[in-house]
């Protein structure tokens, strides 16, 4: 029997991974007083002029559930954009008061459409007794997921005992883990030479080779089998050699009830925004949980060219392995498996983003010039 292929027309999409574009006085209007003269400050960033505030969806949920019909995208996990900054303050109580700012926000956004803005908390690692109180209240207040750093401090693996409670924790709520290339709990150091690529090509992979190895290797995930974890932004070219190599080497070294490879495949998944090569691994390797991601509002994003992309990147896989990686995988993770209803037509919004992504040639050009230009612009025509 022939096993159809490609993205369905009826396929809904979900993007897992895409951002907001906070306000750049939020902290200084919102912090508690004792803060507001280390509130963290962007001078620079004008709304509709500077590099991720381009689109007023970035902060208003509005503007926010036009652009996902545009973009034909029923729902989307919301990550911190210039949030992520907040994790580098270098002070833990004035970290986790303006997490806490940055929360309250998301969850007052995401509350217009929570069927469709799926919110993910930040959560300061510092103080376990303080990360678990939050983690609690995130998820009570309708959060979908928790943000933590994909970078800890060389001295706090997730290898280490400290985490326990807080993993334990996440598992009791079901609430995902998710990490992002830019969660740091330190300022990463220069490239050097001024190559400034570098991080881009490995160290992104690097960063989520070594939180998920300390996880699996530790036995964290063995200990907390419910518990989810999704790393975002790093693509999946990478994932299966990855974990050819960890399943040897512990195999032969250290071994684990399970191979590494099945506790990824159990507890794990991974975003791109467009990956030839993953996409090509995905027809042998279609259990890797793979999730699709716009990364709107970010320049390099796909919007609002999303559908056809997509239907290039996966054209090629069976119908079921294309709706999981699209859809299904990350309602899973983030929705209890409940896939949203699609998302609605604005003849009238489509329309004002035609005229908009003609005076705005380069949002967007990076990601397709990277890694699908025969996509062209085609809501621009």
């Amino acid at each position: 029997m022939a096993v159809s292929t490609g993205v369905r027309s009826d396929t809904i999409l979900i993007s897992a991974d895409s951002h907001m574009a906070e306000p750049p006085d939020l902290w200084e209007k919102n912090l508690p007083e004792r803060f507001r003269d280390r509130a963290p400050r962007w001078p620079n960033i004008t709304l509709y002029e500077s590099n991720h505030h381009l689109r007023a969806g970035g902060w208003d949920p509005h503007e926010r559930l036009k652009d996902q019909a545009v973009d034909h995208v029923a729902a989307e996990v919301l990550y911190p954009t210039q949030g992520v900054q907040t994790w580098l303050v270098g002070d833990v109580e004035l970290e986790e008061a303006c997490i806490r700012v940055y929360n309250d926000w998301m969850i007052d956004f995401c509350s217009v459409s929570p069927e469709r803005l799926w919110g993910l908390g930040m959560i300061s690692l510092w103080d376990i007794d303080h990360a678990i109180a939050e983690l609690q209240r995130i998820k009570k207040a309708g959060l979908r997921g928790a943000s933590m750093w994909i970078a800890p401090p060389d001295d706090m693996q997730y290898s280490s005992d400290r985490y326990e409670r807080f993993w334990a924790t996440a598992q009791d709520l079901d609430i995902p883990l998710s990490m992002h290339i830019n969660a740091r709990a330190k300022a990463r150091p220069s490239d050097g030479m001024g190559l400034r690529q570098l991080h881009s090509v490995n160290g992104h992979k690097f960063d989520a080779m070594n939180a998920l190895g300390h996880l699996i290797a530790s036995g964290v995930m063995e200990r907390y089998p419910r518990l989810q974890f999704a790393i975002a932004e790093c693509g999946v070219g990478w994932i299966p050699f990855w974990l050819q190599e960890f399943d040897y080497y512990t195999a032969a070294r250290n071994r684990l009830p399970m191979a590494p490879s099945d506790y990824f495949r159990r507890q794990v998944a991974s975003t791109f925004i467009s990956d030839g090569v993953g996409c090509q691994f995905l027809v042998d390797h279609g259990d890797l949980n793979a999730m699709w991601s716009n990364d709107y509002p970010h320049p390099a994003c796909t919007w609002p060219d999303s559908s056809e992309i997509i239907a290039s990147d996966l054209g090629h896989l069976s119908s079921d392995v294309a709706a999981d990686v699209a859809c299904h995988t990350a309602a899973r993770i983030y929705n209890g498996g409940v896939v949203p209803a699609p998302a609605p037509a604005v003849e009238d919004a489509t329309a004002d983003v035609r005229v908009w992504v003609q005076s705005h040639d380069d949002f967007g050009k990076s990601s397709r010039l990277k890694n699908a230009p025969e996509a062209g612009r085609v809501h621009a025509n």
